[in-house]
């Protein structure tokens, strides 16, 4: 049984470094929350697949390494792992893709353990998995179905790509599938683009509306919101000098589920993987940086 089982596509990951180079790393939004919970103690593993190459290669031997469990990933013969590149400029990263036609791109949902997902405390799935083929959005689709039937949580964030998809596709199938998510976990401005609504209120009331028992909706530096039952808080950023924000989100995710696990408080959850989130901004690279969680007590 699983603490927090994640379904979507994991990353090999090049990032720009002030002089010239990249970094060699690791992302896919699933992965890194995946790797933030099991760096808070809790047992995560990852739904998918990935090619028979260098870069499927390391990113198995980094979930050892991490203690995430991969017995439910697929390394496919003759089919590639999906790369992506982060540049930084004025104070923003940007992402380039190498991912069309990957390995977790092909995934069907005959390809999932059912079983694992019924078991599972929390599915955890995003919009990336829904916009990176059709093939892949069924799979998410139908792993929330088994979740649901079986009474986990779900949890879900929207994790706007308009690379992906137009903003139009995204906001019809990515609100369908929030109308079965317990936890939803946006950002402010992949909200802001996908509801049409300015504050973060109006955002939180409309995710609540949607079917959600608890919204934690990020504000960048400027902390979080969560809400649950009617109680409302506003956790501020925290102060740090930021040099890469690959992945916070993610960071976030992570260590908010796996703190709401522990001991159900939402608002401690969510200072939690703030101060984590915030952390994690002060390294390059959206895993290396993540806290453990020894350096957030």
């Amino acid at each position: 049984m699983f603490d927090l089982l994640c379904l979507g596509e994991p990353l090999f990951e090049l990032n720009a470094q002030p002089d010239g180079s990249f970094k060699s790393g690791f992302g896919g939004d699933i992965s890194n929350v995946a790797i933030a919970a099991a760096r808070q103690g809790v047992k995560s593993g990852i739904i998918s697949r990935v090619g028979d190459d260098q870069f499927g290669k390391e990113l198995c031997s980094l979930w050892a390494r991490e203690t995430v469990c991969a017995k439910h990933v697929a390394i496919v013969p003759g089919q590639d792992t999906g790369v992506y590149f982060v540049f930084h400029h004025n104070d923003e990263h940007h992402f380039r893709y190498r991912r069309k036609g990957s390995a977790a791109s092909q995934m069907t949902a005959r390809d999932l353990p059912n079983s694992a997902i019924s078991k599972a405390k929390i599915f955890y799935s995003s919009g990336i998995g829904l916009g990176v083929s059709e093939s892949l959005s069924e799979a998410v689709f139908h792993a929330t179905a088994v979740a649901r039937s079986a009474d986990v949580t779900i949890a879900f964030d929207p994790n706007l790509r308009t690379a992906l998809w137009s903003l139009d596709k995204a906001r019809d199938v990515t609100h369908d599938l929030m109308r079965h998510c317990d936890i939803a976990l946006p950002g402010l401005d992949d909200a802001r683009k996908l509801t049409g609504l300015n504050s973060p209120d109006e955002i939180v009331t409309f995710y609540h509306e949607l079917g959600a028992k608890i919204v934690a909706l990020t504000l960048g530096s400027d902390g979080v919101v969560v809400s649950e039952n009617g109680r409302v808080a506003t956790i501020p950023g925290e102060d740090v000098v930021a040099k890469d924000a690959t992945g916070a989100g993610d960071c976030f995710n992570g260590i908010f589920l796996a703190n709401y696990m522990e001991h159900g408080n939402i608002i401690k959850a969510a200072e939690q993987a703030n101060r984590g989130a915030a952390l994690s901004t002060t390294g390059f690279g959206a895993v290396d940086p993540i806290p453990f969680k020894s350096s957030l007590t």
